[in-house]
């Protein structure tokens, strides 16, 4: 049997929300404190400060992060997960842990991909 994926069925519609490059790395970052805009961007090398800002926004209005703005000065925000992120963000859990495990298939995956550039 063949088996088809619909547009509006969850393993797709799972995929537009973490498909961005960055999304799924900031929830699981998210998942383990709160941090600053500064703070997320020194634990991602490569990410630029414009990229970064337009991905928080996007998982704000998706729900899954909240902002919150400190009225000190200078101002500072951080972000969290809501209760929602938390749980999207326990498959990625799985996903990591499996990638620590098999970096060998990683690193095999990437020579692959840079053959066919």
């Amino acid at each position: 049997m063949l088996l088809i994926l619909l547009e509006n069925c969850p393993r797709r519609r799972i995929h537009k929300i973490l498909d961005h490059k960055w999304n799924s790395m900031i929830l699981y970052l998210l998942s383990q404190n709160p941090l600053r805009t500064g703070e997320l961007q020194r634990c991602m090398p490569g990410i630029s400060k414009k990229m970064l800002i337009q991905s928080l926004k996007e998982l704000e209005s998706y729900g899954l992060i909240n902002r919150k703005v400190y009225e000190v000065i200078p101002p500072h925000v951080s972000y969290s997960l809501t209760d929602i992120g938390k749980k999207v963000v326990e498959p990625l859990f799985m996903l990591y842990e499996w990638a620590d495990q098999n970096e060998e298939i990683l690193d095999t995956i990437e020579k692959n991909m840079q053959k066919t550039k």
